[in-house]
């Protein structure tokens, strides 16, 4: 058995120690990164909160002509909120309410989802 000293990277995600105030945090940045570069996102707007106030999303926003449901079939939706859930399972729980509203118009898109 060796040591293999202390570890920074498990799974993606990064470890911070700070021993004389006795944390650790946990980060995802670099997988974020990644997430929002595979979906062409890279360059979006970035806030202090996951979902903003009075944020109104419903049924009647979804696709309601032939044309809108094949323009919404080419965007992968599903497999970008499902790349969100691993990290909202790992380190954000901050994320989890505003993945859970999105994750709920997966099936009936529109531009506003």
């Amino acid at each position: 058995m060796k040591d293999l000293e202390e570890a920074t990277l498990i799974l993606g995600i990064k470890i911070y120690r700070d021993r004389t105030k006795r944390l650790i945090r946990l980060s995802q940045s670099a997988y974020m990164d990644k997430i929002l570069k595979r979906f062409k996102m890279e360059n979006s707007k970035r806030g202090n909160i996951p979902m903003q106030e009075r944020f109104d999303l419903n049924k009647t926003q979804g696709a309601s002509t032939t044309e809108e449901v094949k323009l919404m079939q080419n965007v992968p939706y599903a497999l970008a909120v499902g790349s969100i859930m691993y990290a909202v399972r790992c380190t954000r729980p901050d994320v989890a309410f505003a993945q859970n509203i999105t994750i709920r118009f997966q099936y009936n898109l529109g531009e506003p989802n």
